[in-house]
């Protein structure tokens, strides 16, 4: 869980535009202890804590606001804090309040003690076919649940997954969530997940999300995404020219569902066609799945993650500690910015 997931792949960013807010929770950083760094990205960085009034483990994302107006993320730092205020979902991460210091942003959310799909993938090298078709069905849940609701998600990858303690994913890190009844133009998101239309810079809508989700099957089943290079403009040229080599040992019918998901062509990529997410769900690729049982929590998960305790962060890497501690009074200069916060 990164406050803007840099540890392994970069973003490409511009500003958004925010929503309107909905009411949560006040909290103040006295209700809680600080136990230990969960991950960190360039504007911040996030805690496990524990409440001093119910003693429960939350994940405290704290955003430094002079790092947030510098690198021109404050849209999309409102934008996260309310789109996370109007979603409640079994596979989406849960917001349970937001505050402000003079320095800095601080949300307070599930702990997922799990930790990131992407330290299980990257440990396992690849997935059984049927590992990632239970993690991409869940997706594909949240996703259609986003959609209903105008929310593009624009940031998928197997480091925004989480897992929860029965094994089930959690997206999280919502810095690029938008709500857009119609198109968009801005380009952001992760540039091994991007699609065509975002690279070209031409309007998009919801199917770069369906097109994300194609990445992210190629990625668990392959160990590695089906465009890949260090050069970032080599890679978009390469997301253009939209040729992927399939390993032999593909099942055919996920190769045939990622040829309709990976597909430049907006009028044949699945999820963007009349019948919608129905398409992705009735799939012979996904024949087996009880999408009934999967959102109730039903089916049992293909990896339950080792954890001895609510407060167990041994599924996340170890992180220097913040040396300067929070909360320190200084000069509120970006107060108008956040005022929702």
């Amino acid at each position: 869980m990164h406050p803007n997931s840099t540890k392994s792949r970069g973003h490409t960013y511009q500003p958004t535009p925010s929503i309107g807010p909905s009411p949560h929770a006040k909290f103040l950083l006295s209700d809680f202890n600080i136990c230990r760094t969960l991950g960190t990205g360039s504007f911040g960085r996030v805690h496990l804590v524990q409440s001093k009034y119910n003693n429960r483990f939350y994940a405290m994302k704290v955003l430094k606001k002079s790092e947030v107006v510098r690198l021109k993320q404050v849209e999309h730092t409102n934008n996260e804090k309310h789109i996370l205020e109007q979603v409640q979902h079994p596979f989406l991460v849960n917001l349970w309040g937001t505050f402000q210091d003079s320095a800095n942003l601080y949300m307070v959310m599930d702990y997922v003690v799990g930790g990131e799909l992407f330290s299980i993938l990257r440990k396992n090298q690849r997935f059984p076919d049927h590992v990632a078709k239970f993690y991409a069905a869940e997706v594909v849940l949240a996703f259609e649940y986003l959609h209903e609701r105008d929310i593009i998600y624009r940031d998928l990858k197997p480091e925004n997954l989480l897992l929860d303690n029965n094994g089930h994913i959690k997206i999280t890190d919502f810095g690029f969530a938008k709500h857009v009844p119609d198109i968009t133009w801005t380009l952001c998101g992760t540039p091994d997940y991007l699609a065509p239309e975002i690279i070209q810079s031409k309007g998009y809508g919801k199917a770069v999300d369906w097109y994300s989700l194609g990445v992210l099957i190629f990625e668990m089943l392959a160990g590695y995404p089906p465009f890949y290079d260090d050069d970032h403009m080599r890679l978009y040229e390469k997301i253009l020219a939209g040729r992927i080599k399939y390993p032999s040992y593909f099942d055919p019918t996920a190769k045939d569902l990622l040829k309709r998901l990976l597909t430049s062509d907006l009028s044949k990529r699945y999820g963007n066609l009349k019948d919608g997410s129905k398409d992705i769900k009735s799939h012979q690729w996904f024949k087996g799945i009880e999408w009934d049982k999967l959102i109730k929590l039903e089916v049992q998960a293909p990896y339950i993650p080792k954890v001895s305790g609510e407060g167990d962060a041994s599924n996340f890497d170890i992180y220097p500690e913040e040396r300067e501690p929070y909360g320190k009074p200084c000069n509120d200069v970006f107060r108008d910015k956040f005022s929702s916060f």
